[in-house]
């Protein structure tokens, strides 16, 4: 089977889960870091917070209120920050 043929027949299954005529043989879930409770947890600033993850502070302040969410290389950074929390430190002594 071609590409062409493998991404042809993708798109007529999605056009059927979307139409209720097939069921998803799989659904991904992305959970969304809790920014608040990750920094809570660090016993930081936003500010502190903001400079170690190299971005704005009211960036992390629309990830807190959920206004955005954080994306890419952001979110895999938090993801870790979350399972290690001295993660952190190393990435704030950068």
């Amino acid at each position: 089977m071609s590409m062409f043929d493998e991404l042809q027949a993708s798109l007529e299954e999605a056009v059927d889960i979307k139409k209720g005529k097939t069921r998803a043989s799989r659904h991904t879930r992305h959970e969304v870091a809790d920014v608040k409770a990750i920094r809570a947890n660090l016993r930081v600033s936003q500010a502190e917070f903001a400079d170690a993850m190299g971005t704005s502070v009211d960036t992390v302040k629309s990830w807190e209120s959920k206004r955005r969410n954080p994306t890419g290389l952001a979110a895999k950074v938090l993801a870790t920050i979350q399972e290690n929390p001295a993660f952190y430190n190393e990435l704030a002594s950068h």
